[in-house]
């Protein structure tokens, strides 16, 4: 008889943590019984038909922060009637929150919570922000095991919230299926240097940083993604006759058709957990420009370098290119040096598709059934 697992988050909608866990979903299909549990019905992401999906609510996602943390009673007493599995691994702050409540409660699962941001920046200012280093501080400790998806966001919780037993399991990527998807045709401007990017439109992501740096540069810019700063985007490209430089494609399925035919991924956010982008990008054998943001692209870019510092100048790693968070200068000086250096260029594609290797789905998968396993025996 298959163990019972049941995976908790807000939706499967477009964005890293949903897609590590719509992987696992199939991934994990056929080891244990799964029932995933969604508080919002947005799914992006395909699931194998056989996936049990329970919604403990229909949430709208602009809701107040407030009535946010009042419901986390509710949903939490929901989730321990509804939830009967061996055990409940849980993804991102919230539904990381309802599942300890859950446990505080009388749940009988054995309770795995896993972090995908860097708690300290991503909730450093505000009351809202306070309140959530406040609940990860009090809740996070009482898991019974806790996954973050870097070696910084590990750090993090060790060193900031009380959290004594972390376990890193990075992100997974599916190359094969990137493979394919690259494949598809698409009509490309081949007549300029390519720059391209992914991620959501809002203030984390930086993407005006990019926007900025393309200026003095004989290139084009492509940003993939949708968000809260569509619009202001937009009107700055506008305001500084940009629109042939800079081109924002909205949210895509299909990012991996225009990685491939870009020359180069840049990368601007503030901070991070540990960007999937970046393993794409290099699984699509391109050239990376990332800020060196806690957490997460030193770690993947420059690997044998110490993971505990931040370039404060741009530093070549092993697979890619670093420079310091939210510095156009140094954005712009990168930017430049990759469209001009051709040995370069090639040096990072040549070695991108190895590294992104040592994050093949099922290298992963087989970390998470560890943990899993040796949490069941621990019984």
């Amino acid at each position: 008889m298959k163990l019972k697992l049941s995976i908790l988050i807000y939706s499967l909608a477009s964005g890293g943590a949903e897609r590590v866990v719509s992987i696992l979903l199939n991934e994990l299909k056929d080891d244990y019984d799964i029932t995933l549990f969604l508080m919002n019905d947005t799914i992006f992401y395909t699931l194998h038909d056989n996936i049990n999906i329970i919604y403990l609510e229909n949430s709208n996602p602009y809701e107040s922060g407030l009535k946010k943390l009042l419901k986390l009673p509710y949903l939490a007493w929901q989730y321990k009637k509804l939830n009967k599995s061996n055990i409940s691994l849980s993804f991102m702050n919230r539904p990381n929150y309802i599942n300890i409540l859950a446990k505080i409660m009388g749940m009988k699962s054995k309770v795995m919570i896993s972090e995908r941001a860097m708690p300290s920046l991503q909730h450093a200012k505000g009351l809202q922000g306070s309140i959530n280093r406040f609940l990860i501080s009090a809740l996070y400790p009482l898991a019974d095991i806790i996954t973050a998806n870097s070696y910084g966001n590990t750090q993090d919780l060790h060193d900031n919230f009380s959290c004594k037993e972390v376990k890193t399991i990075n992100n997974p990527i599916d190359i094969e299926k990137i493979a394919h998807l690259s494949q598809e045709a698409i009509v490309f401007d081949k007549n300029k240097f390519t720059f391209i990017t992914i991620g959501r439109l809002d203030t984390g992501k930086n993407h005006r940083l990019l926007i900025e740096a393309i200026k003095d540069i004989d290139a084009k810019l492509y940003i993939i993604g949708d968000g809260e700063l569509e619009q202001e985007l937009e009107h700055y490209i506008l305001e500084n006759k940009l629109q042939k430089k800079v081109i924002l494609l909205g949210k895509v399925e299909n990012p991996y058709k225009y990685l491939t035919q870009a020359d180069c991924f840049v990368f601007s956010s503030n901070y991070e957990g540990f960007p999937n982008v970046l393993l794409e990008a290099l699984a699509c054998d391109l050239p990376i420009i990332s800020t060196d943001c806690q957490s997460g692209p030193r770690e993947i870019l420059a690997p044998k370098s110490d993971l505990d510092l931040q370039c404060s100048d741009m530093q070549k790693g092993e697979y890619g290119v670093l420079v310091e968070v939210d510095n156009v200068k140094q954005m712009t000086r990168a930017m430049k040096l990759i469209q001009s250096d051709e040995n370069l260029r090639y040096n990072f594609k040549s070695n991108a598709k190895k590294r992104a290797q040592m994050f093949e789905v099922d290298k992963i998968v087989k970390e998470w059934k560890i943990v899993i396993e040796e949490e069941i025996a621990s019984e």
